[in-house]
């Protein structure tokens, strides 16, 4: 196996394969080195500040086997992804559902998107794709906010250990769904709203966990084990 590394920027090789990961710093007073595989196939090593290049080369060859069997697998997931043309006739979800895309040019009607019967119906001035994406983005943006907001209160009834209803704000993000600041605020991605309500509902919690434990510790495990023990299988259907 052989390494080369820049500040940011690391790879390994892997049979034939190069596969390349990004070490980011963990903030939280620990020596672990965390490794995420995103379903874009991105590679994100956290590791402690400061932390010799050669030790997090050594933990990241340890999963050497994990990361490579899990970047095989979404790759193969990707390989079934259609890029939208945003037309009518496509699939679009929502909390789960699958909605067929009706686009309806009408220059007199009020632009916006409704669901009616099985279906999700934009209406736009012109039938232009990207305007037709944008009313899209934006209902799924409005949707996600109540959604996330009915979702995080009903969650607040399990999560015993939040004292507060912590500050909630969406945001677009290529790698992750949600996150949870040092402070408590919680951010959602968006396009979340497209899963079933039980992932939601798994990613808040999780979030939530992370109040009161803010690493992937063995006590963060055992809370999230707590407050929904069937959490790993819905994570699954998430990813």
């Amino acid at each position: 196996m052989s390494v080369q590394c820049s500040p940011r920027s690391m790879c390994f090789l892997y049979g034939n394969e190069r596969i390349y990961f990004d070490c980011i710093p963990r903030h939280q007073v620990t020596e672990r080195v965390l490794i995420k595989v995103h379903p874009n196939c991105r590679v994100i090593v956290s590791a402690p500040e400061g932390a010799d290049a050669q030790a997090v080369l050594n933990a990241v060859k340890k999963r050497r086997s994990w990361i490579y069997q899990q970047l095989r697998d979404f790759r193969q997931q990707l390989a079934y992804i259609t890029p939208r043309k945003y037309i009518s006739g496509e699939s679009h979800y929502y909390l789960g559902k699958q909605y067929q895309l009706k686009v309806l040019e009408e220059p007199a009607s009020t632009r916006g998107v409704k669901m009616l019967r099985g279906k999700l119906e934009v209406i736009s001035h012109h039938g232009d794709a990207e305007k037709v994406r944008q009313l899209l983005i934006h209902w799924y943006k409005i949707r996600a906010k109540e959604v996330f907001s009915r979702r995080l209160d009903a969650m607040l009834e399990q999560a015993l250990w939040v004292s507060e209803r912590p500050q909630l704000r969406l945001l677009t993000m290529q790698t992750q769904w949600g996150s949870c600041s040092p402070n408590g605020r919680l951010t959602l991605n968006p396009y979340l709203v497209k899963a079933p309500r039980e992932c939601i509902d798994y990613l808040i919690l999780h979030e939530l966990c992370h109040i009161a434990e803010h690493n992937h510790s063995e006590l963060f495990y055992r809370l999230m084990g707590q407050v929904m023990p069937e959490w790993e299988i819905i994570k699954t259907r998430l990813d």
